[in-house]
């Protein structure tokens, strides 16, 4: 006969607690208790419009709920006695999660982008490669900027000093020198940060995409109304016979 261990023995009790708490019905749920869920003796309850009704027995607050055409919802459970309101249930999910949603939109994350340079960059290369620091300096994000030293390269790191001093002189108006350039092995490197903050510059991209559809939009309707309408045939006046 194999016999368990101590440790083991916790195990197999612990989980006969867990599957027994969940045959009896019990969730890890962040959802409060509505209605018939709900299983205490008495709470306080507040009404549709946020008055204070007192503490009343649960049935009570059952009979009210039914007589709105409500849900009572226990908004404080940890309260003694429970705090329960009347509301649509139904209608406070929609708008929580919809608040949700609008939160999440608006919320701004941090992002650094990198642009990598070489101390002898082309003229063109150069302005392709401001062109993208301009765009992520716009969008409210940082920049690293990292100047990649090759061979013979590295004995000349002035050359990399002065490229990153050209580039933060030429986007001064969008960013600014957040860490200045330092040696990292055969890299130097600076980061940029923008002046705008990242909601800033969400927000004026949302409007400039508004402005945008509006202004489609317009065109849009301005050649609808000036599209030719085809004229109604005019019937030829009939002829007067000779007398």
């Amino acid at each position: 006969m194999c016999r368990l261990g101590w440790s083991q023995k916790q195990t197999c009790v612990s989980v006969r607690q867990t599957v027994a708490w969940c045959y009896r019905g019990g969730s890890i749920s962040a959802e409060p208790r509505i209605n018939d869920r709900i299983r205490v003796p008495e709470v306080r309850l507040v009404g549709p419009s946020g008055e204070q009704v007192g503490i009343v027995p649960l049935a009570k607050a059952l009979e009210l709920a039914q007589e709105y055409d409500l849900d009572l919802v226990e908004v404080a459970a940890n309260a003694r006695p429970p705090v329960c309101k009347l509301m649509d249930y139904g209608k406070f999910k929609y708008e929580s999660a919809m608040k949700a949603r609008e939160a999440r939109k608006n919320q701004a994350h941090t992002v650094i982008k990198e642009m990598k340079l070489r101390p002898k960059i082309d003229p063109h290369d150069y302005d392709t490669k401001k062109g993208h620091v301009v765009r992520f300096l716009k969008q409210g994000d940082k920049v690293k900027i990292t100047i990649m030293f090759r061979g013979r390269e590295q004995s000349r790191p002035e050359l990399g000093f002065r490229l990153l001093q050209r580039l933060a002189s030429d986007v001064e108006e969008l960013g600014f020198i957040e860490s200045n350039p330092k040696q990292d092995g055969r890299n130097m490197i600076m980061v940029l940060g923008p002046h705008k903050k990242k909601t800033e510059a969400m927000a004026e991209a949302r409007e400039a995409q508004a402005a945008r559809k509006a202004e489609r939009q317009g065109v849009s309707s301005e050649e609808t109304s000036e599209a030719p309408v085809a004229e109604a045939p005019v019937d030829a006046p009939a002829e007067t016979p000779e007398a």
